[in-house]
């Protein structure tokens, strides 16, 4: 069973919510976020990338930075910019991009169900990044990004999300991405109630994005758990802030691969090993090559397109994460032909979500990078797949798209 909890949200006054909404921390540099707020002094940045308000030489990871956080968040409730709401409640956030819509229950989640696995994981989490959303939570004393969770679809919970999805939203923000983000406030007990029971009935939610949040918010949960031995459970850090997504509104988009060099190959050599475990084939005039299926991968090298396409042999199709495409192009080029053993740490190679479209791969290759790969995006399913095996996607398998903004919702850990 899962578990959700109604909070006291913290969020924006109604007139300002569009400015103060802002893209994840981890999207943009400290230098891009700088340009974002130029104009902008109610945006969320500055308190999920504090150090855009102090000095360029002061280090990301300095107890300023988490201080300056803690301090701008203070200071936007105490000008009143974000209010807390009187009594707890759930909400539903729904995002429209391209006339594609996804529509999530915004609740708190159990540090329980984390540590139980009912909340399930498929990506391993860098401890400098950990740390970093560690310190950010427990100096703000609140989780200012929701974590983003997805469930398979129940019939009942969607049923309920409809009906209040048809009353008067508090926010209607139109953002400069062309994105639409729609809020409304389930305040009624009786549906917050059915809402909690129906999830009871969820075997699981799976962390679609944001593990090096959840893992922070349930290390500050731990703390506070050690501070006070006489904890009952029902105390706001027992619990951490996230959206939660039936799996049929989501879109996972292409995570392109581009590497710097061939690891001291030629042209024709490179290219004659890639043929050991890949059909090649020129893409003639007809532009950027877009896989339109699992096992087929796009590269563009010296100019040119060429399609691939994954041989018998070169994957276990009954292992869900050797199967997966990243994987795939993984084990038969970047690491046995390329050289690129950690993809994670190593500096030639780098990655392109697929929301920049392909042209950015062909700039990035033609501006000195040496090849570019273009991927069939990851599925739901197998994110779902690999969760129920515990077993771990390879980095940067999964792109989603539109990205939850922080700042609509803030949850109190005391």
């Amino acid at each position: 069973m899962a578990v959700i909890k109604p909070f006291r949200a913290v969020r924006p006054v109604p007139e300002l919510a569009g400015k103060v909404a802002a893209l994840p921390y981890d999207v943009m540099s400290s230098e891009e976020a700088r340009e974002m707020v130029k104009d902008n002094p109610y945006s969320f940045l500055h308190v999920d990338k504090a150090e855009i308000t102090l000095d360029r030489d002061v280090d990301l990871y300095d107890l300023r930075v988490y201080e300056k956080a803690r301090d701008n968040l203070q200071g936007m409730i105490d000008s009143g910019v974000l209010a807390e709401e009187e009594r707890p409640c759930l909400y539903i956030y729904r995002q429209v991009m391209n006339g594609r819509a996804q529509t999530g229950i915004v609740a708190c989640a159990s540090i329980d169900d984390y540590l139980n696995n009912i909340i399930k994981k498929h990506e391993l989490t860098r401890a400098d990044k950990e740390m970093d959303r560690t310190r950010h939570v427990d100096y703000c004393d609140a989780n200012t990004g929701p974590i983003f969770l997805t469930y398979k679809f129940q019939t009942e919970i969607n049923e309920i999300v409809a009906d209040w999805t048809g009353k008067e939203p508090v926010y209607d923000i139109h953002s400069d991405d062309g994105i639409d983000h729609i809020v409304w406030v389930i305040d009624d007990e009786t549906a917050i109630n059915s809402l909690m029971a129906l999830f009871e009935q969820v075997e699981c939610l799976y962390i679609a994005d944001g593990h090096h949040r959840s893992a922070s918010a349930v290390r500050v949960g731990q703390k506070r758990r050690q501070a006070k031995p006489d904890y009952t459970g029902e105390e706001e850090f027992n619990h951490f802030l996230s959206v939660i997504f039936p799996d049929q509104d989501l879109y996972i988009m292409d995570y392109n691969r581009v590497i710097k060099d061939l690891h001291g190959l030629s042209a024709e050599d490179f290219m004659a090993k890639v043929a050991e475990c890949f059909s090649i084939n020129k893409h003639e005039g007809l532009g950027a090559f877009k896989p339109l299926h699992k096992h087929s991968f796009g590269m563009y090298m010296g100019g040119q397109w060429y399609e691939l396409e994954a041989k018998e042999g070169s994957y276990d199709a009954n292992d869900p994460v050797a199967r997966l495409d990243v994987s795939i192009i993984q084990n038969n080029i970047l690491k046995p032909i390329l050289g690129i053993e950690d993809p994670r740490i190593d500096k030639r190679i780098d990655f392109v979500g697929g929301i920049r479209g392909l042209n950015e791969l062909e700039k990035r290759v033609d501006e000195g990078m040496q090849v570019a790969f273009s991927m069939y995006p990851t599925t739901i399913q197998d994110l779902m797949d690999i969760a129920d095996a515990g077993q771990v996607m390879p980095p940067k398998s999964t792109w989603f798209e539109p990205k939850l903004r922080s700042g609509l919702f803030v949850h109190k850990l005391s």
